[in-house]
């Protein structure tokens, strides 16, 4: 069954074509990731599969029968709501079928008809169909998961991350049959992430999702959609099956190009030495040319995104953090952390939201001091920061003009130098956009912008604060491939455990109360040394269960002088023998009840009865037992 389906879809900006003739179809219970370049369209193409927009040709269609939800890059979210109150809006079909469920039950208890009673017991399946009896529970444990605890307060005092977390919550909580996502895992620590990676690959919902998070896109979908040069490719695998299938296609690709070109040139003689008078009769010959010309004159674009830039001379002292505290409105940060950096060293920064990791950076490029402790920096050690928050840039500015106001010629690291323009090309801005206004620019091509303005300070120590958001995939493998060969000191705070894995030597581990312990291994090392932590002390407990410690105590009993017991009287014990009777009959009546209420066969009419007899019925054992 398909729940969306797009037919032969085209949209152009001006003379630039987006996508041309696509056609896609998301069904029942498939999960997959959509990537493309920053600013090739995909944001575009979302818009008019959910109806924002609208295609120059082509259709969109959703099955009227479902329900979707969308989860945008940048949420705009009404401020005067309370948490609860956003979440529980009027649009949420659980929070519509509860309160008509309840509309109802009350309207059945003040008038009992049977017209009523139709009326419960169809919203009673509907409840039933939607599993919204633990609705509130649900709702609970998703806002807690993604660290949104205090339900009570307004959406407007949230910090920007907070209320993208928020966003995603009141998806979840809703349950739709389609769920379109964008860069979901953005403003997630690792073990939120890892925990949406658990519900949405055992979730029956369809996906759709852009995300540049390798290990979230393999961990829950199972096929990529790529949007490249106007086309729709797709790919039923994983992200290396992706990568490998993508290049086959690419040296395909070329290689035709290739053969067109061949004939087009042969062709093109033909059709200059042709006579007029035979045009007619060759007209199949034309068109087919035509075809041929088309195709000979088509560009790949082939050429890898570099980034390669001049590091400054870095000395034997690069950094000395020794004996740092830092407290926040009585909340530790930093307890007595001490590190001496070196030449090289490539660290990565991991713990949950808020527990400090943004103050470290800010302490060690110098934006933010200690409230104790000591900062000794080498003489030759200059710091480049890629902030997590964009600096500001004025919107109508070009981004040429933002650049030459850092630099007009760039150092190249292997000794070239390079002009602000030609510097751009390389960052994958071709000299047409680079006189587009900034306010233009797509998220992803402004994070790439704010990087390259890092950069070309040519940095010795490169502060990384969740660099990779927003990033395409592209630029994802430029960065990598960069900071591999990076010489310089390099510390990255980051949610991407794929980026961490590739490039970290070590990790600083912030575990909460100021303590940070310093870890020899990448991410996977130190959640697989967790993991089995996590199941020694699974094991230990599962065998002092089996063998319990039993404590021995020394009590000292008093013994109070009991007055003589007294025999029952006669009518004493015809009572007892009664009231054994009758224990056991009412027992027997109990149990028939409960086996009628868990069968489900019964009407709610039926079911309500049947509920208060057993309550009568269990107070008369509690009186019968006492007095027995």
């Amino acid at each position: 069954m398909n729940y969306l389906l797009a037919q032969n879809v085209t949209k152009s900006f001006g003379e630039r074509v987006l996508f041309e003739n696509i056609n896609l179809s998301i069904a029942e219970g498939q999960k997959i990731a959509f990537v493309a370049r920053n600013g090739s369209g995909k944001t575009s193409l979302i818009k008019i599969l959910l109806g924002q927009d609208i295609p120059d040709e082509g259709s969109v269609r959703i099955d009227s029968n479902i329900s979707y939800g969308y989860l945008p890059q940048d949420p705009d979210l009404p401020g005067h709501q309370t948490i609860s109150e956003f979440v529980t809006d009027d649009n949420n079909r659980f929070v519509d079928t509860i309160r008509r469920y309840e509309a109802a039950l009350d309207l059945f208890e003040k008038e009992s008809t049977d017209a009523n009673l139709q009326i419960l017991q169809d919203l009673t399946d509907e409840m039933e169909a939607l599993q919204a009896w633990d609705y509130e529970h649900k709702m609970k444990q998703i806002l807690s998961k993604l660290g949104l605890v205090d339900f009570t307060q307004t959406v407007e005092t949230l910090s920007g991350g907070q209320r993208k977390r928020l966003a995603l919550a009141k998806v979840l909580i809703q349950n739709p049959d389609l769920i379109i996502m964008d860069e979901p895992t953005n403003h997630l620590d690792v073990e939120m992430i890892e925990w949406l990676e658990s519900y949405l690959s055992a979730g029956r919902m369809a996906l759709l999702l852009i995300t540049h998070d390798r290990y979230f896109l393999d961990n829950v979908t199972n096929e990529i959609l790529e949007l490249d040069q106007s086309k729709l490719f797709r790919y039923q695998g994983n992200y290396q099956y992706y990568l490998e299938k993508k290049a086959e296609r690419e040296a395909i690709q070329v290689s035709e190009i290739e053969k067109a070109r061949n004939l087009y040139r042969k062709e093109l003689d033909w059709i200059r030495r042709m006579p007029k008078a035979r045009s007619t009769k060759a007209k199949y010959r034309v068109d087919s040319f035509q075809e041929t010309e088309k195709k000979a004159h088509q560009k790949i674009e082939t050429k890898k995104l570099e980034l390669n830039v001049k590091m400054n001379r870095i000395g034997g002292k690069v950094l000395e953090l020794k004996h740092l505290n830092k407290d926040y409105d009585g909340k530790i940060i930093l307890k007595g952390f001490t590190h001496t950096f070196s030449k090289g060293e490539k660290i990565g920064v991991i713990g949950k939201n808020g527990v400090g990791k943004s103050t470290l950076l800010n302490i060690i490029s110098g934006l933010e001091l200690p409230d104790s402790g000591k900062v000794n920096l080498g003489e030759t050690t200059v710091f480049g920061y890629f902030r997590q928050e964009s600096v500001y840039v004025e919107p109508t500015r070009r981004i040429i003009e933002v650049v030459k106001e850092i630099a007009e010629v760039i150092p190249l690291g292997n000794g070239e130098k390079v002009t602000a323009s030609q510097f751009l090309t390389y960052f994958g801005f071709d000299p047409p956009m680079q006189f587009t206004p900034y306010e233009k620019l797509s998220g992803g091509e402004k994070r790439r912008l704010h990087l390259m303005m890092e950069l070309i300070k040519n940095p010795n120590f490169l502060i990384l604060d969740e660099p990779t958001n927003d990033l395409d995939l592209l630029t994802l493998n430029a960065l990598e491939e960069f900071l591999e060969n990076y010489q310089g000191c390099l510390v990255i705070v980051s949610h991407d455990r794929y980026f961490m894995d590739r490039l970290v030597d070590h990790l600083f581990v912030f575990e909460g109360e100021g303590i940070i312990k310093d870890f020899n291994g990448n991410y996977t090392d130190w959640r697989d040394m967790e993991d089995i932590k996590e199941k020694m002390l699974r094991d230990e407990s599962k065998q002092s269960q089996k063998n319990p410690v039993i404590e021995v105590k020394t009590v000292e009993v008093i013994v109070e002088p009991q007055a003589p017991k007294r025999k029952l009287s006669f009518n004493e014990k015809r009572e007892l023998e009664t009231l054994e009777k009758e224990i056991k009959t009412l027992e027997a009546t109990k149990e028939d009840l409960e086996t009628k209420m868990a069968s489900g066969q019964g009407s709610h009419h039926q079911f309500v009865e049947w509920s208060n007899e057993s309550g009568k019925i269990t107070q008369m054992l509690d009186d019968k037992s006492v007095r027995w």
